[in-house]
């Protein structure tokens, strides 16, 4: 059966504008575009790990059998969760089967009507999910302008007050009733997934501190490049309400956590429907999700450490960049981008590079801005010096 004509022509708008998108084998070309930033997907050590953890603990079960509030909460998410909390300093550590699904049962049950949401503008598209299903009004902020931030937040906190003077000299109606209870949410991410830049966190967390509202950050692609996530680093995590972390990237395996106090954990279990309505991972998916955390325990105590590998391939990348004079945007995490604009032109020149035996993935719109699409470099521990030297070298003839 054809499909119905809307969604054909859809298809053949995705094609006319070069941004149709279609499913790829693995390949055997040098990897600069995988989330494996420290190698763990690959890591024949944590596969033997889990599987001798799993044996040890004669754990011979293949799937949870249920949601995680009917038969699908074994033993093994009470010790992962409480590994988490202790590892992220956090109160609590609540698992969720994806990013995504983290994402999508934060934002659709946390924030309530009446509420607001202020989120960077490059927000991840799992977050912007997640609003839509709220019933707070959202409003985007430009990208990590902290001063863009709080001209919106004294916004509302203005129209707020005025809400509550207005109670003063009429009778209460329940819409103004829940305005006057707003809370307002700030979002964003500490490592950016589309540029790899980072927000000024510290000065962020100081002005919401300062007008009591609530800070969430993402933090996909900063734990494990940056061991515990920038948020930890900066010494920030009694001032977040909830930080959002996904295992598909440096930790090399699947699932994701919303850290947070234990009311917050109370209350995603009752209402995150994306956590309610829906199978748990399986023991082996929590036990990859352990032995991955203590094996970044471990290898961070090493010199020779995967984290400090690539630390090191991170700093010749910027080194190179310099010297080759080429124009990406500023970053010190594992990824990196290049402006190029065009669907068509930034698809040309990745095929190049796939030609020369490197695999760079093209970023096309609408998944960014139209005239901002890119060609993003996700480094690794495992890549070389000279791997990464010889792209550069490239990327300054084809662009």
């Amino acid at each position: 059966m054809n499909l119905p004509k809307k969604l054909t022509i859809q298809l053949k708008s995705r094609e006319e504008t070069n941004s149709l998108r279609k499913l790829k084998t693995p390949s055997s070309l040098v990897d600069f575009s995988s989330n494996d930033y420290l190698g763990f997907a690959k890591s024949e050590a944590i596969f033997k790990q889990t599987h001798q953890f799993l044996v040890d603990k004669e754990i011979k079960q293949n799937g949870a059998t249920g949601s995680r509030l009917l038969s699908g909460n074994h033993l093994l998410y009470d010790d992962v969760e409480t590994f988490l909390s202790e590892f992220h300093q956090s109160e609590s550590a609540t698992i969720f089967n994806s990013g995504y699904d983290a994402n999508i049962g934060f934002f659709s049950s946390i924030p309530q009507r009446g509420d607001i949401i202020l989120y960077d503008e490059f927000i991840h598209a799992s977050i912007r999910d997640g609003i839509k299903l709220s019933n707070a009004k959202a409003f985007k902020f430009l990208h990590n302008d902290v001063e863009d931030l709080e001209k919106k937040l004294l916004h509302f906190i203005d129209k707020n007050e005025v809400f509550r003077q207005a109670q003063n000299d009429r009778e209460r109606h329940s819409e103004l009733d829940s305005e006057s209870h707003q809370t307002i949410y700030i979002v964003t991410e500490s490592v950016f997934s589309m540029d790899g830049d980072s927000p000024d966190l510290e000065k962020m967390s100081h002005i919401i501190k300062k007008h009591n509202a609530f800070f969430i950050v993402d933090e996909a692609h900063a734990v494990g490049v940056f061991r515990e996530g920038l948020i930890q680093k900066l010494n920030l995590q009694n001032e977040i309400f909830a930080r959002i972390i996904t295992f598909g990237k440096a930790m090399g395996c699947h699932g994701a956590v919303i850290l947070g106090s234990k009311q917050l954990q109370q209350y995603l279990v009752n209402f995150a429907r994306s956590f309610i309505y829906t199978t748990g991972l399986s023991p082996h998916s929590l036990a990859t999700i352990l032995t991955s955390y203590q094996q970044l325990v471990i290898t961070s105590e090493n010199e020779k450490s995967q984290k400090q590998k690539l630390q090191h391939n991170i700093h010749h990348f910027l080194k190179e960049v310099k010297r080759l004079n080429l124009n990406f945007i500023p970053s010190c995490s594992a990824i990196h981008c290049c402006i190029v604009s065009g669907n068509k032109n930034v698809k040309s020149i990745s095929e190049k590079l796939h030609q020369k035996g490197f695999d760079v993935k093209a970023i096309l719109s609408p998944t960014v801005p139209e005239g901002k699409e890119r060609l993003r470099f996700c480094l690794h521990s495992y890549n070389s010096t000279i791997e990464i030297s010889d792209v550069l070298e490239l990327m300054r003839i084809f662009v």
